[in-house]
């Protein structure tokens, strides 16, 4: 059956031919609309004409590995999003770069071919919002070039850096708290709906967990009544799996919620196809925007507000990062907002050496 085919290429083939200052025979062929052209790397024409008729005859036959053209990364991208689709990724991952594509897609770095996409090229690209919204995007389409590299369509994946972040920098303190409830309240909810939000908000400034992963996915099987501590089995991180205590408020309201059920979600919902709680983003936007608070609040700075209102209170900067799940101090610091006022407070504390005049 090879022979045949070879017989066949060898038929259909063209006359090979020389490039000037070129020693080598080439080839030149279209097949299906696509032309193949290269040298045989052969001086000899008997040699470069069979060269020539195996490669014609393996395009025939469908099985030359080579495209002739790589793809753009906006053809790329129905590859890549199919395998999004199906991979054992979390569902945040998927929204994540579904959301960093729709960012790409907005650029002119759709229509540049795979194996021509360097840092450089990452760098010129400009997308709206803040560097975080930049970054998503940049992750998104280092980890494209990277699956363009595992499925062998580019050789190394380029360097893609990332813009630096200046993290947050607001907390949802106490008066945030009350801003963000008394908004709710002028918001034309329904009064469960109303709970669930309250319920929430106080339960991300009184755990300090992480809203998606963990809080949203409470369980009851998981609350020790006695001894007021809630098992977190999964996380972020190894160190994510923990116990966080409950305050009083949170014993409460999760008692109310709970009532005479002993297993099953703290948050059930009929919608979501996991059966718990997804997202209260739509609710929040609507109570800050009633409360007018800025946008830069968003429901995770209750977490920075944990981290530094329970080392404040305790000074012990390990059992913050035990309950919080953070496995170094690096990280644990990002946590920590203090007031201005407190400091002050400190260094002006028993100043024995202060003038008269400056203690009055």
């Amino acid at each position: 059956m090879r022979v045949a085919s070879v017989r066949a290429a060898r038929r259909k083939l063209a006359k090979l031919f020389k490039k000037p200052k070129s020693k080598f025979y080439w080839y030149d062929f279209t097949v299906r609309g696509r032309r193949y052209r290269a040298s045989t790397q052969e001086t000899k024409s008997v040699k470069a004409l069979k060269i020539a008729s195996l490669k014609l005859a393996s395009v025939i036959e469908n099985t030359d590995p080579l495209p002739s053209k790589p793809t753009a990364l906006g053809d790329f991208a129905e590859r890549f999003l199919a395998w999004v689709d199906t991979a054992r990724l979390e569902e945040m991952t998927r929204k994540f770069y579904r959301n960093g594509w729709r960012l790409l897609k907005a650029t002119a770095i759709v229509e540049v071919r795979v194996n021509q996409i360097t840092g450089d090229c990452a760098e010129q690209l400009k997308f709206p919002g803040s560097a975080a919204n930049a970054n998503c995007a940049l992750r998104t389409l280092r980890r494209m070039l990277h699956k363009a590299e595992e499925w062998n369509m580019i050789g190394h994946a380029p360097k893609i850096t990332m813009m630096k972040e200046h993290g947050r920098h607001l907390r949802l303190d106490d008066e945030a708290e009350r801003k963000l409830l008394e908004g709710a309240e002028a918001c034309t909810w329904r009064r469960r709906t109303f709970e669930l939000f309250r319920n929430i908000v106080i339960l991300m400034r009184d755990t300090g967990m992480r809203n998606q992963r963990e809080l949203y996915c409470m369980r009851i099987e998981n609350l020790d009544w006695q001894n007021r501590v809630n098992f977190v089995p999964d996380s972020k991180t190894a160190e994510g799996r923990r116990l966080v205590p409950m305050s009083r408020r949170v014993n409460y309201l999760l008692r109310a919620r709970c009532g005479t059920r002993s297993e099953g979600w703290v948050f059930p919902s009929n919608r979501a196809a996991s059966g718990h709680l997804r997202s209260i983003d739509r609710l929040f936007r609507e109570a800050r925007r009633q409360a007018g608070i800025p946008r830069e609040l968003v429901l995770y700075c209750a977490r920075h507000d944990y981290g530094t209102r329970v080392l404040m209170r305790t000074g012990n900067l390990a059992a913050v990062m035990k309950t919080m799940g953070h496995r170094d101090v690096k990280t644990a610091m990002h946590y920590q907002h203090p007031e201005l006022d407190v400091v002050r407070a400190a260094l002006d504390y028993g100043a024995a050496s202060e003038p008269a005049e400056m203690r009055a």
